[in-house]
């Protein structure tokens, strides 16, 4: 599988999220003006967001309580009211607990899907969220530098189903310079509330028996580790070949989602008659989901094809001929005019 170059998935995300004054991707990852007229997909990469300014090294550890802290009201779920005490903020960066979940606990390399509000201190100035009618939930891998200091270390550790409140001096938000789009100064300290929605760990796999294909198809086996694929000792298909080998229960995928996944790629041509096909990608080899917005031409058409209308929760297996793979040009481990074999394991969508 391929994305894009990073600014036509910037482009998609800003697109659907423009009903807002500014994107939640910009509140909390800030952004680089790389641009590139290339519609060449590339090899797979989790859904990248822009680089962080603020340096790690200079974020202060986090403490679970302070003298004069923001009371929040309102649940789980739902849109919160901070309230910004009278005094000044310490300076310290707080990360706590307001309702602990019971879901999967949150660690590096996870991939977390969460809902949050957000306020300056200073001003008590409120700043884009996710509660907004049409905006979307903010996912994001654990401990990967993809958003700002101070909602990577919230979440770490947290449960799935967990309300946290973060109170973030500028070096754990941004940084010595602000941002000037959302009216935060390069002293103001900021104020979230995130909700832990849900937590897709680095070795999720679907649940459910999984069903045998005909002899002519390769054969999977998935564990929580890399999927091994056979391939049959037979001429690939021509056509693109879709079964859904775990049937999943959830909502079907829509053009335009952002969809969290786990998958193995192989070439059928250079492993044809093996039991264990080399794999060329694999989302488990990575130990971290992938990310991608489907249906938009950030895939291969393949994908793009097979993963619409399929419901949250399957395992499909995908042989994706070269007209919708990439056709005569070679990528990294895949020769020109190949057919491709996948298995994916469609964790989430929204």
């Amino acid at each position: 599988m391929a994305i894009q170059r990073i600014s036509q998935i910037r482009k998609e995300m800003m697109r659907r999220t423009a009903i807002a004054a500014v994107s939640c991707a910009v509140l909390l990852t800030g952004c680089s003006g790389t641009d590139s007229s290339s519609t060449q997909k590339q090899e797979y990469r989790p859904l990248p967001a822009p680089t962080v300014s603020v340096s790690r090294e200079h974020v202060p550890a986090s403490v679970t309580t302070d003298a004069e802290l923001p009371t929040v009201s309102g649940s789980f779920g739902h849109k919160a009211t901070i309230t910004i005490p009278h005094a000044k903020p310490s300076g310290k960066f707080v990360v706590t607990a307001l309702a602990e979940g019971q879901g999967h606990k949150a660690q590096n390399g996870d991939v977390v899907i969460v809902d949050y509000t957000a306020k300056t201190w200073k001003s008590a100035k409120a700043l884009p969220g996710t509660y907004g009618k049409g905006d979307a939930p903010k996912v994001f891998p654990v401990g990967k530098g993809a958003v700002i200091p101070a909602l990577d270390r919230a979440v770490h550790g947290q449960r799935a189903g967990s309300r946290v409140l973060v109170v973030a001096p500028p070096a754990a938000a941004y940084g010595t310079t602000g941002d000037a789009r959302l009216g935060v100064s390069a002293t103001e300290t900021v104020v979230f509330v995130v909700d832990v929605v849900k937590v897709l760990a680095v070795d999720a796999i679907v649940s459910g028996d999984q069903r045998s294909v005909s002899k002519e198809l390769p054969a999977v086996k998935v564990g929580r580790s890399p999927a091994a694929i056979a391939v049959p000792d037979a001429a690939a298909p021509r056509r693109l070949e879709s079964s859904t080998l775990v049937s999943g229960s959830g909502p079907k995928v829509k053009a335009g989602q952002t969809v969290v996944l786990q998958y193995s790629g192989a070439v059928w041509e250079d492993n044809r008659g093996k039991d264990r096909a080399t794999l060329f990608d694999s989302s488990w080899a990575q130990h971290q989901p992938a990310t991608v917005i489907i249906g938009r031409g950030n895939v291969i058409q393949g994908w793009d094809t097979a993963l619409v209308d399929a419901k949250v929760g399957s395992r499909l297996l995908l042989v994706v001929p070269p007209s919708l793979g990439y056709g005569a040009q070679a990528r990294k481990g895949i020769p020109a005019r190949s057919t491709l074999v996948y298995v994916v394991d469609i964790l989430w969508a929204e």
